[in-house]
């Protein structure tokens, strides 16, 4: 009788370690493919984004008001460009806040990307 149960709790312990197994593989499957290259290229997008938000952050600090890109760059607040091909950089600035979006040129996702005042990266695919 002792086998038995052993022989049992084996096979339901084998059943549920294929179930999952196969839901991974399945979820592994479903996930589109990115390349290495593209990830550290949109993790460096996301970087220059908080980077440009921080810029903001400071120049509203030192002179009171939002600043253009051109402006941030030229003031010596920023060190990068304003892209990181194939995404290129824009702000838009009012009194209450701002908007940096970088914005991807061809196809690929995501399409766009953008932090504003409250420091969190969005995404569009």
């Amino acid at each position: 009788m002792g086998r038995i149960l052993g022989l049992l709790g084996f096979v339901i312990a084998m059943a549920i370690g294929l179930y999952v197994y196969s839901s991974q593989i399945k979820a592994t499957e479903a996930a589109p493919a990115t390349n290495p290259a593209t990830a550290a290229n949109i993790t460096g997008v996301k970087t220059d984004l908080l980077t440009i938000a921080n810029a903001e952050r400071g120049y509203l600090a030192q002179e009171g008001h939002y600043a253009s890109l051109d402006e941030l760059i030229s003031g010596k607040y920023l060190t990068i460009s304003g892209s990181r091909p194939p995404y290129s950089y824009d702000v838009e600035t009012d009194n209450n806040g701002f908007r940096v979006t970088a914005t991807r040129s061809g196809p690929g996702s995501p399409a766009k990307m953008w932090v504003d005042q409250t420091m969190e990266v969005q995404t569009s695919e």
